[in-house]
C-alpha cells in the first residue's frame, strides 16, 4: 500500500503543477460533439445571449428538452467540482427555431430511450462533505439518473460519484434484467479518470414498475502492476450466478517492497425478492 500511495501522490503533484496558473480545464465528461443532439438534464437550464453567466437570459429549457450542439465555446465555467465549456445551441419551440448559449454542465452526460421511457444521467452538484478520517471536509460530487415519460419526471435516483479528476469519461447504457425477478431492465452509469491512481465508479440501477432502485456502487482503481482494487457483481445470468441473487465481489492486490504480490478478497451476497434487496 505504501508504494501505491507514494505513486498516487506523485501523480497528483504532476497533475496539480500541470495546470497553467488559474486556467480552468473542462471535465472531459462534459465534452459534447458539434452537430449532435443532446438533452437538458437540470430541472431548468437558462439559455443566454452570450457564453457568460452574467449575460442576458433569453429562455429556460426544462429537463429532457432536446437541443442541437452548434459550437463549443472557449469559455469554461466551474461550479463546485464541475467544469464545463459553454455551447452555442439551437432548439425548437412552438415550431420555431431559436439559438443561444448554454453551460455544458446542465446537459446530460448520457441519455437512453427504452420502452417509451427516457432515461437521463448527469452530474448534479458538489457539496462539502465531512471527512471521517480528519478534521475537515472535501468536495463530493453527486450524480443522478432520471426516468421521464415525455416531460413528466417519474423517478430520480441520486448517488455520490467521483471527484473532478474522475470526470474524464462517462458512459450510460441499458442492460438486460440479469434474470432478476420482475425487473424490466438494468441501467449502468459509469465515470472514470485518465490519470494513474484515479478511480472509476459504476452505478447499477434496476428499473421496474416505473421506479428506479440503486444497487451498491462499485469502485475500481489501480496503477499498472503495482496495485489494483476491483469490485464487481455476479448476477443470476453470469457464470456461477444464483437465482434472484447478486453477489458483490472485491479483489485487491498490492506489491510489497520485495515485489511480492499480496491479495485481499471479500464478498457480500444480496437477496432480491422482486421488489427490493437485502444483504444475506
Amino acid at each position: 500500500m505504501r508504494n501505491f500511495l507514494t505513486l498516487a501522490l506523485v501523480c497528483f503533484v504532476q497533475f496539480f503543477f500541470a495546470q497553467d496558473g488559474d486556467y480552468v480545464y473542462a471535465n472531459g465528461i462534459f465534452q459534447f460533439e458539434e452537430n449532435k443532439t443532446q438533452k437538458i438534464f437540470t430541472d431548468w437550464s437558462r439559455v443566454r445571449q452570450s457564453p457568460d453567466v452574467n449575460a442576458k437570459i433569453l429562455d429556460s429549457l426544462h429537463t429532457n428538452k432536446q437541443i442541437l450542439i452548434l459550437k463549443k465555446e472557449e469559455q469554461v465555467l466551474k461550479l463546485g467540482e464541475r467544469a464545463a465549456n459553454w455551447y452555442k445551441i439551437s432548439y425548437q419551440k412552438e415550431d420555431q427555431n431559436f439559438e443561444g448559449f448554454l453551460w455544458g454542465g446542465n446537459l446530460s452526460v448520457g441519455f437512453r430511450n427504452k420502452n417509451g421511457y427516457d432515461f437521463l444521467f448527469g452530474i448534479t452538484k458538489t457539496i462539502n462533505k465531512k471527512n471521517p478520517d480528519f478534521d475537515g471536509s472535501f468536495p463530493q460530487n453527486y450524480a443522478s439518473i432520471k426516468v421521464l415519460e415525455g416531460y413528466v419526471l417519474l423517478d430520480e435516483i441520486p448517488f455520490e460519484t467521483g471527484s473532478g479528476e474522475s470526470l474524464s469519461y462517462g458512459t450510460f447504457v441499458v442492460e438486460s434484467n440479469h434474470k432478476l425477478k420482475d425487473v424490466d431492465f438494468t441501467l449502468k452509469a459509469m465515470v472514470s479518470g485518465e490519470a494513474c491512481g484515479i478511480a472509476s465508479y459504476d452505478q447499477y440501477v434496476l428499473f421496474k414498475d416505473k421506479k428506479l432502485i440503486a444497487l451498491p456502487q462499485l469502485m475500481n482503481v489501480g496503477d499498472a502492476d503495482v496495485y489494483y482494487h476491483s469490485e464487481k457483481f455476479i448476477f443470476p445470468n453470469d457464470k456461477g450466478g444464483i437465482p434472484n441473487t447478486f453477489v458483490f465481489k472485491m479483489e485487491e492486490m498490492e506489491k510489497d517492497e520485495k515485489d511480492r504480490e499480496k491479495f485481499k478478497r471479500a464478498s457480500q451476497t444480496y437477496l432480491w425478492n422482486g421488489n427490493s434487496f437485502k444483504a444475506k
